[in-house]
């Protein structure tokens, strides 16, 4: 398993996503709406966020 950072960009009505690994290459990134933010980590797989 690859360890991912997310990083949240929060707005009034939509969210940037934006993941990339240990070593700071991107992994993804996309914007998407507030009712959408929950399903979108749900359906990830587990990172880790702190070391």
């Amino acid at each position: 398993m690859s360890h991912i950072i997310y990083n949240i960009d929060l707005a009034k009505h939509s969210f940037s996503i934006h993941g990339e690994d240990t070593r700071g290459n991107p992994l993804n990134h996309k914007t998407i709406s507030r009712e959408k933010v929950l399903t979108f980590f749900a359906n990830l797989p587990p990172a880790i966020l702190f070391e």
